[in-house]
This record gives structure tokens, C-alpha cells and sequence, in this order.
């Protein structure tokens, strides 16, 4: 008899977590606007609403925090940081900053301008921010496929050639850089295949465009190019690694993801033009080149981090984990962006709370239901987050409107994941008694998900 899969590590320590009772929740959520992400941790029993910086590390990550070396210049870990990231992605500069966010702000402040146009697939919510907020437009190329949820295709994060070798041809000298997010959150934790990467690198020589990767979750996408892609069963993680990079001119990327630690992140490059067009603004916002807002104990944990989640083992139990969640919302008949993502559920709010008009917001009106049901955070990826048109300042309802339920790294077992299927089937069950959603009734004018108070209806 085969063994069944268990995960590849221990736990060493725990953490108490409370369970609240419904009139509580009510209350919680009243004052928090209707906005989880004003919620206090204590108010939640599991915690959903992102994988950033949410994650356990391992027993050699806190050992490597006990050598971190906290000098202001030139500490010795950044220098380990720095040679783990040049081993992994063959790129030689590298600019720390302390989160992803950061490195966007850094890179962007260089090479973005007020005018430009940015094509990539799906642009998250930090990325479009910092190029709208610079009066530039992200253009989305994402493949139409990413729309219908409910289709089963491989590497359904993958940019559309023709709808990139449109934009590259109407938009030209606008252009600065070509951006792909591996792998593709907006679109619902979808991976972006090899050989798209590399029809994306062929336009992008062929027209004269650099391309820039968001890497948060690289590790991931590479775990499903192992296993899903033809031609690399039998490679490696980190030689899958090494191939992805190749075809980009740099990255930026929140280490608070695939290197599971609590604060970082970083720029890295080939190309010296942009190390030296970007490194001022890392000492302008974060910090000196050596740190970039982070502490030498920081720096220490990313490296080992990159080092031991680049491994199939570690990818493998993460990722199991997100696919068991997934079959039982199947046994429920839930619908989710289908195949499972590599971090996260999206559970497609617009097929559920069919009676609530977008202008309701159904995905973040399915976020607070499943709060009240059982005290669980999940994260609105919709119509909220997609702000409102930078020209027209009206809502955006043309994408999809998901709940996230994100899975933190080594944190919760398969008993708690059983616990969110059973109470998104709940509200699932009772759908047709929920016909009001919620409406704005405070909003920033970027980035406003975070921020944004809201009225229920």
C-alpha cells in the first residue's frame, strides 16, 4: 500500500489562537467598517488574509537570525543575502529594500514616468498603485482564459503574445519595461508556463523592451513548470529557477512569500544602468545600499530562506496543502478559479452571492460573511482592490471578483483547513438569503482595499 502524503517538517512551537462567538464578530466588524483589513489579529480565529510575511520560518532561519550583522555598512549578510540571490537568478546587483512594495517604489521612481504605458499580466495591487500612481498606465495582457474561472488549463497566468505584440506596436516609446508576475495573483495564484516566458522575451528583443518579473512567489511557478510542463519532471527547483531568469532583465520581489520571512525584499539586475539609476532612491526611501530598510538578521533569514524554499520537499507540502483545501470546496460544489493556485484558494464570489449586484461588491460581501460564520479572514481580490479608472474615476468592474483565502506557510494544519471548507459551505448553503451587499462610504484614491470603510446594505 502506498503511504499517504504527509508534510516534510515538525512542529517545534505553537501559538494559542481564540475562537469568538457570532455577536462578537458582528461587533468586530461594525468598528472595523466592514473592512477585514481593519480588524485586530486577535479578533480572528484563522487567518486568511495573506500569505505575506505570514509564514513560520524553520529552525535554521532563527539560528541564521542569531548571526545577522547589523552594520550600518557593508554587513556581512547582505553580502550572504546578495550571493544566495545571484546563485538562484544569475543576476550580479542587487538593491535591498524592506519589502516588495518597496522595490516596486525604488525601481519604478527610475524607470516609470507620467505617460507611460506597462504591459504585463494582471498587475497586483502594489504594482498598479505604484505605476498609476505616477500617472502611467498598467495595461493588462493577461490570457483570456484567466476570465472563466471554471476552465481546467494549465498556465492560466500566462501573458497574451498577441495582445502584448498589439500593445508593444500602438504604444512603442511609451513602453519602459514589459512586467510578468510569477506567478499571477490577481488572476488567482495561476502560473506563467516556460514557454510563455520565452515568447514573451522574444517580443520584448524584438521591439527593443526589457522585462522585469515580480517574483514574490518564483518558487512556486517553478514548482509548476516541474510538474505540469513538458520537458522539466526532471529538473530541479533551483536549474527551473536559474532558466526563468535568464529570460528577464531584473526583478523585484517580496520576500515575505517564496523566501518565508516576516519583512523583505529586494531588486536584482544585470543591467548596471539601472543598478545606478535605482540605488539612489534606495537610499532616498529606505535606507543605505547595505540594508535598504532591513535589519542584518532580516537579510540572514532571506537567504536561508531562498536557499531551503527553492527545494521540491518544502514546495511540494505548501502547495499539497492549498490542493486538499481545493477538493474539499469540490465536494461542496464551491467554485474557485480552477486549477488551485499555488498559494491560495479564489473562490468566485460572482457564481455565489448570485443575487448581489456588483455594485455590491459580492466578494468582499462573501469576506464578511465567511467572517461572521466562523472568524475566518479572508481577502477581497475585485472590484474593490481593481480601484476606480484613473480617467473616468469609475468603479472597475471588468475583471473578476474573488475571495482570497491565502494559506500562510507552515501555519495551520489540514484540521483548520477542514474547518474553512465547512464554513465557506455554510454560507454557501444560505447564498440565496443574502441579497444586499455593501456599499463605499470612504475611500483612498489608490490602493483603497486597504483603507477603504464600507456600509452594509
Amino acid at each position: 500500500m502506498e503511504l499517504p502524503f504527509a508534510e516534510s517538517w515538525k512542529i517545534k512551537m505553537v501559538e494559542p489562537i481564540r475562537k469568538s462567538t457570532r455577536a462578537e464578530r458582528e461587533q468586530w466588524i461594525k468598528e472595523a467598517h466592514y473592512n477585514v483589513f481593519q480588524l485586530r489579529s486577535e479578533q480572528v480565529y484563522i487567518d486568511l488574509i495573506t500569505d505575506s510575511g505570514t509564514g513560520s520560518m524553520t529552525d535554521r532561519q532563527w539560528a541564521g537570525m542569531m548571526m545577522g550583522d547589523e552594520s550600518y555598512a557593508g554587513a556581512r549578510s547582505f553580502f550572504h543575502m546578495k550571493d544566495m540571490i545571484t546563485r538562484l537568478t544569475g543576476f550580479q546587483y542587487v538593491i535591498p529594500t524592506h519589502q516588495g512594495r518597496a522595490a516596486e517604489n525604488v525601481l519604478f521612481s527610475y524607470l516609470v514616468k507620467a505617460g507611460d504605458v506597462v504591459p504585463g499580466n494582471s498587475h497586483f495591487d502594489t504594482t498598479k498603485g505604484h505605476i498609476e500612481g505616477r500617472k502611467a498606465i498598467a495595461l493588462d495582457c493577461t490570457v483570456d482564459e484567466a476570465k472563466d474561472t471554471q476552465l481546467e488549463v494549465p498556465f492560466k497566468g500566462n501573458v497574451d503574445p498577441k495582445k502584448l505584440e498589439k500593445a508593444l506596436q500602438e504604444y512603442g516609446d511609451r513602453i519602459p519595461f514589459i512586467i510578468v508576475t510569477i506567478t499571477n495573483n490577481t488572476a488567482g495564484g495561476q502560473p506563467v508556463s516556460m514557454q510563455n516566458l520565452r515568447e514573451v522575451r522574444a517580443l520584448a528583443d524584438r521591439y527593443g523592451k526589457p522585462v522585469v518579473f515580480d517574483s514574490a512567489r518564483f518558487a512556486e511557478n517553478a514548482y509548476f513548470i516541474k510538474t505540469r510542463e513538458e520537458g522539466y519532471a526532471g529538473k530541479t527547483i533551483k536549474e527551473i529557477t536559474r532558466e526563468m531568469f535568464s529570460l528577464a532583465d531584473g526583478m523585484t520581489m517580496s520576500a515575505k512569500k517564496d523566501a518565508i520571512v516576516n519583512m523583505g525584499g529586494f531588486i536584482a539586475t544585470n543591467r548596471q544602468d539601472w543598478y545606478e539609476g535605482a540605488k539612489g532612491y534606495c537610499v532616498q526611501f529606505e535606507g543605505y545600499l547595505t540594508y535598504g530598510g532591513m535589519n542584518g538578521r532580516d537579510m540572514e533569514a532571506l537567504a536561508i530562506g531562498l536557499d531551503e524554499n527553492t527545494e521540491f520537499d518544502n514546495l511540494e507540502t505548501r502547495i499539497k496543502q492549498v490542493q486538499y483545501l481545493a477538493k474539499r470546496l469540490d465536494e461542496f460544489g464551491i467554485p474557485y478559479q480552477r486549477p488551485a493556485g499555488g498559494h491560495a484558494l479564489f473562490v468566485d464570489a460572482t457564481k455565489v452571492l448570485t443575487r448581489v449586484p456588483k455594485e455590491e461588491f459580492p466578494a468582499q460581501t462573501l469576506t464578511i460573511e465567511l467572517y461572521l460564520e466562523a472568524g475566518i479572514r479572508g481577502c477581497e481580490i475585485g472590484y474593490i482592490l481593481a480601484d476606480r479608472d484613473p480617467v473616468t474615476r469609475e468603479n472597475r468592474f471588468n475583471g473578476l471578483d474573488l475571495l482570497r483565502l491565502a494559506i500562510p506557510r507552515r501555519v495551520y494544519t489540514n484540521n483548520h483547513m477542514d474547518v474553512i471548507a465547512v464554513a465557506l459551505k455554510n454560507v454557501f448553503d444560505r447564498r440565496e438569503q443574502i441579497t444586499h451587499g455593501v456599499r463605499i462610504a470612504w475611500e483612498a484614491p489608490l490602493m483603497r482595499h486597504f483603507t477603504v470603510q464600507l456600509e452594509r446594505l
